[in-house]
């Protein structure tokens, strides 16, 4: 019951959560700033490894959700508590690995202990503080997510620098290590009540369903999505969610009840999350590009600059998150999306002579729009189930977030190479990088007006969600009266 949870311990959750959040989200961004180094240093080609990205998150994504119901069945902190023991050492054998096979063998080690810790985030959260918080605490793990994107590149570049590519992962330890004694300490160990029994057919054919789709839309990337392997793996997909879905309405105790989909505004805010997590995947894949082949920055400039988006995030996040609470979480996630919407309009504007400042003024507004939008609905979706539930509800947010940015970098990639190649009017043996500036600027404008209308299709959808949401209000309360 609500009046028997303790919440005088609440800020002690969530610096144990947010330590586990910080890790996951420094983790990725330093591996990135990596790549080239690890090439040179294991003896690897780029395709190779590539896949230190990519085992994690596809390990990761595939997980989640299966957690997430193991925590609603038998708890929480026990799993937590695992997580972060299996993420750092994970990590220290990481930055053991001879070679870079071993290397992508303990990346999936590293991702398993990050999906039991972030697939069960947001519920701990959700527990710890009362409803009228919520908004303003999942806010602050906006503004986490947002410290690790920007201080991971920063990190990783001095650690390569001044020691070597093993620290990257070192670092982790003793982080981890306080991390999991604030977590054992701190988090509160909820039992459910009742005995439950995991869905195994409903987690192994969602599973199987999930690692074919991130499995063809990655190499779809580089092979084609028409090519016949591609066109397979899409087919998996298809079979395997089919699989799901009948198994679900056939099982006493499903891993995802599908009736919370019943509820229209919990479905709107996951539609509308996804998207927003697409079109940002966008620009952090294609802007890169951009700043160096077209403006000429160096990376370390781009770095820079790429960090305005989660600056701008990180500190309007806990700000929309506390204003959620007070005036509710939909009028604010819809000021976020027309902000978002704006910042994307925006950026169909950029050139070849578009200047530093005109630059930040144009990306600014995404980062607002972004910390806006996000906390309130991370926060209507987590308020909008029972607490049985939590678990399920976090893991869907995670895969919300990871799948979206999947599915962003390579459908969003592929629009702008192909657009580029279309204003370029011939085929280039280099790729769309090697196309001339006013044909990569081209084809931005293109990605970006597509991104544009999806936010504009978002924007609509929660706007609907507004009126639903009011309409329904109205009615509960409505004078009954007897005829």
């Amino acid at each position: 019951m609500e009046n028997a949870i303790d919440y005088s311990r609440k800020w002690y959750v969530m610096a144990a959560v947010a330590m586990s959040i910080f890790l996951a989200t420094i983790d990725g961004s330093i591996v990135n700033v990596a790549l080239p180094t690890l090439v040179r240093d294991l003896n690897t080609d780029f395709a190779t490894i590539q896949w230190v990205v990519l085992s994690y998150l596809l390990t990761m994504t595939t997980l989640m959700l299966s957690i997430g119901r193991l925590g609603d069945m038998i708890g929480k902190k026990s799993i937590f508590n695992a997580g972060f023991v299996v993420f750092t050492v994970g990590s220290v054998l990481c930055g053991l690995s001879p070679t870079v096979h071993w290397l992508i063998a303990f990346r999936v080690l590293q991702a398993v202990g990050a999906a039991m810790t972030l697939a069960l985030g947001a519920a701990i959260v959700t527990e710890a503080f009362p409803a009228q918080e919520r908004g303003r605490a999942l806010g602050l793990i906006g503004t986490i997510v947002s410290l690790g994107i920007i201080i991971g590149p920063t990190l990783g570049g001095v650690l390569i620098e001044y020691l070597s590519w093993h620290w990257i992962f070192f670092v982790n330890l003793p982080v981890g290590i306080v991390g999991t004694l604030m977590a054992w300490r701190f988090v509160p160990n909820f039992k459910p009540v009742g005995r439950q029994r995991f869905d195994y057919w409903g987690a192994a054919t969602l599973c199987i369903s999930l690692l074919a789709l991130l499995l063809a839309l990655t190499w779809g990337q580089q092979v084609g999505f028409t090519a016949p392997s591609v066109l397979l793996l899409f087919s998996v997909w298809l079979v395997f969610l089919t699989g799901f879905l009948i198994i679900e309405t056939r099982t006493e105790q499903p891993m995802i009840d599908l009736r919370i989909f019943k509820n229209i505004l919990f479905s709107v805010n996951l539609v509308t999350g996804f998207t927003t997590f697409v079109s940002i995947a966008g620009v952090f894949i294609l802007l890169p590009f951009y700043l160096e082949d077209v403006l000429g920055y160096n990376t370390q400039q781009v770095g820079f600059l790429l960090a305005v988006i989660p600056i701008g995030l990180g500190t309007f996040a806990p700000i929309a998150g506390a204003l959620s609470d007070r005036f509710g979480t939909r009028p604010i996630t819809v000021l976020g999306l027309v902000i978002l919407s704006g910042g994307y309009i925006a950026l169909t504007g950029l050139s070849t002579e578009t200047t530093t400042w005109s630059y930040v003024l144009r990306l600014l507004p995404i980062g607002i729009g972004m910390g806006i939008f996000q906390s309130p609905n991370n926060s209507a979706i987590m308020g909008s189930v029972p607490r049985e539930r939590l678990g399920v509800a976090s893991g869907l947010l995670s895969i919300t977030r990871t799948l979206g940015q999947t599915v962003g970098i390579a459908i969003l990639g592929a629009l702008w190479a192909s657009r580029t190649m279309f204003h370029t009017g011939q085929f280039l043996a280099g790729g769309a990088t090697a196309a001339p500036s006013s044909a990569q600027v081209a084809g931005l404008h293109d990605t970006f007006i597509v991104v544009t209308v999806l936010i504009f299709l978002g924007l609509a959808l929660s706007v609907w969600g507004l009126i639903k949401e009011r309409s329904l209000q109205a009615q509960m309360t409505m004078p009954q009266t007897n005829v």
